[in-house]
């Protein structure tokens, strides 16, 4: 196991987030509730969330008949109900690991990894379902799940397959006791470095998170460039706290964005990179993971294949080498 702390990531029950609009504003939460998730069910649906604190209005609970103010922020925990349930997909998965406790994947791109609004099937949870039988479902809609990935980021992703199992993995992560490595192709030359520096929400574009000069969570990110051919570079990064969309956001914030990323990156590289990445997403891998079993304490080193196209990248880069 490496010697560092690493890796936080954000609670399986972490809600969705959205601001408050001009429109929406002095209107009942849950009739806007209602509106902007027509697909998930009724207005009765939500107001039970509201009502058992699943909705959190600027971080405090509230009560139905609130009239929200423009730019406040609601935070949602969709939860499972006679109205909104889980289905088991058969939809292959690459198995890197497996024991009666867990199991490891190597996620493709385009996965989402648990049921969110417009993605409430073709998931890895419903995958999951489908390849874990015994998958305990109760009441959340994440079942099994310890950690995510971004929708278009590859690479190792583990799940739990007991309840117990799932507690304690949930533990390693909020204790920074999983090492994860992701490999990256960065435009520009990010070097060796620690880049430490707070992320929230964007102020402007709410989809978005960014550093910020105040506020913010702390967030270290550890980077080490494999190679560098003059334009791109073929990087390691190890998170030591797991903020959402945290390398993507550090690696801007460096001013050697991940190529291919819509959100934060070069428009201008991943144009002229555009045939070379089958697809717009960005080259974000999660490579590497060790930690202690859950149940046993033996240590477990997993490393998922990079996916073709990045490895065909990485590759040329590391033939053109200038470091």
């Amino acid at each position: 196991m490496n010697p560092y702390l690493f890796t936080s990531y954000p609670s399986p029950m972490q809600p969705e987030e959205f601001v408050i609009t001009e429109e929406e504003a002095g209107e009942r939460l849950d009739k806007i509730l209602a509106r902007r998730y027509s697909d998930v069910r009724s207005r009765t649906y939500f107001q039970d969330l509201i009502e058992d604190s699943c909705v959190l209005l600027n971080g405090e609970p509230v009560k139905k008949r609130v009239q929200p103010k423009a730019g406040d922020e609601v935070e949602i925990a969709f939860r499972l109900s006679p109205e909104l349930e889980l289905k088991a997909e058969a939809i292959p998965l690459e198995i890197l690991y497996e024991d009666d406790d867990l199991l490891a994947v190597n996620k493709s791109a385009g996965m989402v990894v648990h049921p969110a609004v417009g993605n409430w099937s073709g998931t890895f949870v419903n995958a999951l379902l489908h390849y874990c039988k015994q998958l305990e479902v109760k009441e959340s809609l994440r079942p099994g799940i310890v950690h995510r990935l971004d929708k278009e980021t590859t690479g190792v992703l583990l799940a739990a397959k007991t309840t117990l199992a799932q507690q304690r993995l949930i533990a390693l992560f909020s204790s920074r006791s999983v090492y994860k490595e992701y490999l990256a192709i960065c435009v520009g030359n990010p070097g060796v470095c620690d880049i430490e520096a707070p992320i929230g929400r964007h102020p402007v574009h709410r989809r978005m998170m960014a550093v910020l000069s105040e506020g913010g969570r702390a967030a270290l990110s550890r980077c080490r460039t494999l190679a560098f051919d003059g334009q791109l570079a073929v990087v390691s990064i190890v998170l030591v706290t797991g903020r959402t969309h945290q390398i993507r956001v550090h690696m801007k914030h460096r001013g050697t964005p991940v190529l291919g990323d819509p959100l934060y990156g070069s428009s201008a590289a991943n144009q002229k990179y555009a045939q070379k990445l089958v697809r717009e997403r960005q080259m974000l891998h999660a490579w590497r993971v060790s930690f202690a079993h859950p149940m046993s304490g033996k240590i477990i080193e997993l490393e998922a294949p990079v996916p073709p196209e990045m490895a065909e990248l990485i590759d040329k880069i590391q033939k053109r080498n200038i470091l």
